[in-house]
């Protein structure tokens, strides 16, 4: 029988979703990806052997339903979060994208607005226009900062009802000081999200925006496991907040939304934390010596506090980013003229996309 296949734009979809196109980055099966900011350190051995066991047990009761208010690692994330937090103040879904999609759902929605201070991470907009919101993109200062003045003053013009700051900032790498965050915070009428996937990257005797948590029932800090934690293929993010604020979740999240077998796997990781984490330290020397050597090489790197380095000096970005990869080496190109991004991986990578980037 003959097959009519029908074009996306004769399809009866909402009006504002047409002509959007879908989040993606490029998945190609080179020697070394270094384009999507994952963790290309391997899960230890001892730790993945526990996930494996704690797997296993839940698959034992896969044919009931799993804790829908997924307790055990509620509790398991406000112990690796310190700062006096109970899970009461814990949520979680799978990965940061939904836990942003759920706090848009309970607080954004058609006729509302989100703001975010471009660039930065492009799920933003799409996450906001996907739940029937409208978007405003802020700006930055030449060197991608913000000022807790201009903030301040351009959330008060736009009066949004949630305010998106990413922390430090994706794609640029930008760091994000706390005063920033207050003074947004005072300037909005919503809730503001702080984006802090990437904040284990960060030097250590910085402060979270967790400790601005305490009297602000309006402000939430959003995590990850993917980074840091190694766990992209998981899916599992989480946020902390004021009490009454998860409750807003609940009214918005589908049933069951994190399956045992997530909830088992990410529970065993937490257990692991500090070795988890001892990849970190690696990373960040990674990090740090692509900088100093593409700035030798006559580029310039912006100032990363995270697990990748956006540098610029490119004529041709597009390119550059071809002969890369025709050498095995896959970076983003995030659409900042004459910039490149790329993400710190192990060592030996790390000196391919250098040894590559050096020969272009």
């Amino acid at each position: 029988m003959d097959r009519v296949s029908a074009r996306l734009e004769d399809l009866p979809i909402r009006d504002d979703l047409r002509g959007l196109t879908p989040y993606g980055a490029p998945q190609a099966p080179l020697p070394v990806a270094l384009n999507v900011n994952e963790n290309t350190h391997p899960v230890p051995a001892a730790v993945a052997d526990d996930i494996l066991d704690a797997v296993g047990q839940a698959l034992a009761e896969i044919n009931r339903y799993p804790d829908r208010e997924f307790t055990a690692l509620r509790e398991g994330f406000a112990d690796y979060l310190g700062h006096g937090l109970t899970r009461e103040q814990i949520w979680a879904a799978n990965g940061s994208n939904e836990v942003l999609q759920h706090l848009l759902q309970a607080f954004a929605g058609p006729g509302r607005t989100a703001l975010g201070f471009g660039p930065t991470y492009s799920m933003y907009p799409l996450l906001a226009r996907a739940t029937g919101a409208g978007f405003v993109a802020g700006t930055r200062a030449s060197d991608y900062s913000l000022s807790a003045d201009d903030a301040a003053a351009q959330v008060e013009r736009a009066a949004p009802d949630v305010v998106f700051l990413c922390s430090p900032n994706n794609p640029t790498g930008t760091p994000l000081r706390l005063d920033v965050i207050e003074a947004v915070y005072e300037a909005a009428r919503g809730i503001v999200i702080v984006d802090e996937a990437y904040q284990e990257f960060a030097p250590r005797d910085e402060r979270s925006a967790l400790t601005l948590l305490p009297g602000r029932e309006r402000l939430v800090v959003s995590r990850t496991m993917s980074k840091a934690f190694a766990f992209a293929g998981a899916r599992v993010g989480y946020l902390a907040a004021d009490p009454a604020l998860i409750d807003a979740l609940r009214l918005v999240r589908l049933p069951y939304h994190l399956s045992a077998l997530t909830q088992a796997a990410a529970t065993a990781a937490l257990r692991h934390a500090p070795t988890m984490l001892a990849m970190v330290d690696d990373i960040v020397e990674q990090r740090d010596r692509i900088s100093a050597t593409v700035s030798a090489l006559g580029y310039t790197p912006y100032e990363s506090w995270t697990n990748f380095v956006l540098f610029s000096g490119l004529d041709d970005p597009k390119a550059a980013w071809q002969a890369l990869y025709d050498r095995g080496i896959l970076v983003r190109d995030v659409g900042i003229a004459h910039s490149l991004r790329v993400t710190a991986g192990t060592e030996e990578e790390t000196s391919a996309f250098l040894d590559a980037l050096a020969s272009l």
